[in-house]
């Protein structure tokens, strides 16, 4: 009898995980209708269009697969003549890696700062969070323009100032307009950050710090075995989307890069841009592939390496 109960017990059970499901359908659908139409779809047309030959005019060229010549074909997008790739994925990793861990270390001074009692805070989170209100474009406009060698007020300080003797043509020179676009990128990057990581901080209960206190740790201490491994969850979820992010950027790189060709500023995101223009939508379509299977191992060594679902002991 007792086993004829437990069968129905869990007959019961999964009678009611299946009713609860389709209870959950209708509220469901709309979010699986979005993410299908928005992201699984534009995505298998990518890995679609990337095994196919385009016009530059966006016009396909022949029914028939070319099979990996957009990859490593003769005009593929691993080898065309005259693009470094070896270059270009070490200038997309060290643009990935210099954004997400500065902004991250900067993040987290801020936050610790704006989570103090002090007269005026509302206004200066108020202020922090205007960088992310503003658009990205219009954003990188201001210092393509400030930049610019005769007219930029950036140009002007540093000559008035006697920190140049000539304005400096910054963003017509591939490696400074490179470090430029670094810098607006973690300008840009910084309030949500900082808000992601100032919100991990409230949630760090004042009891444990006061125990802690209470037991001898002084403020390093505190910070480094207590507060830092409770905000693993919160600097982990900034991490992440911020390495999506700086992979997305391309109005930053485009508009603050103004010498043309493969130079040595170029990461995957531009070079996209650039076999969009001159190749069509095959060989970039096959780079967008490969940038996104690069993107997620970098974020598969983030992972492996910081370990964010580990239980803080």
């Amino acid at each position: 009898m007792s086993i004829n109960a437990n069968a129905e017990a869990v007959a019961s059970r999964r009678k009611s995980r299946i009713g609860e499901t389709v209870a959950a359908l209708p509220w469901l659908l709309p979010t699986m209708i979005l993410i299908a139409g928005v992201v699984l779809y534009p995505a298998g047309l990518m890995v679609y269009t990337s095994f196919f030959k385009y016009t530059k005019q966006g016009i396909r060229k022949g029914d028939a697969p070319i099979g990996l010549d957009n990859y490593i074909g003769p005009a593929g997008a691993l080898t065309f003549p005259g693009v470094p790739v070896g270059r270009i994925l070490l200038n997309t990793v060290v643009w990935v890696v210099v954004v997400v861990i500065v902004t991250v270390l900067l993040s987290l001074l801020l936050a610790q700062f704006l989570n103090k009692p002090f007269r005026g805070r509302k206004l200066l989170r108020l202020f922090i969070i205007l960088p992310w209100a503003c658009s990205v474009v219009m954003t990188a406009t201001v210092f393509r323009y400030g930049l610019q060698e005769n007219v930029g007020l950036f140009n002007r300080l540093l000559v008035d100032t006697g920190i140049l003797e000539v304005g400096r043509a910054w963003t017509k020179d591939p490696t400074s307009a490179f470090w430029i676009a670094v810098f607006v990128a973690i300008y840009v990057s910084l309030p949500f950050t900082t808000y992601t990581i100032l919100a991990g901080l409230q949630s760090v209960p004042d009891e444990v710090l006061e125990a802690a206190h209470v037991d001898g740790a002084n403020p390093a201490q505190r910070y480094l075995q207590i507060v830092l491994p409770l905000l693993r969850p919160a600097i982990a979820t900034a991490a992440l989307i911020n390495i999506i992010n700086v992979f997305n950027s391309l109005p930053i790189l485009r508009l603050l890069q103004e010498t043309p060709g493969y130079h040595t500023g170029h990461i995957t995101t531009t070079l996209m841009y650039e076999y969009q223009r001159s190749l069509g939508p095959g060989v970039s379509s096959a780079l967008s592939v490969l940038n996104f299977l690069f993107c997620l191992v970098i974020i598969a060594i983030y992972l492996a390496a910081v370990r964010p679902t580990k239980e803080v002991d």
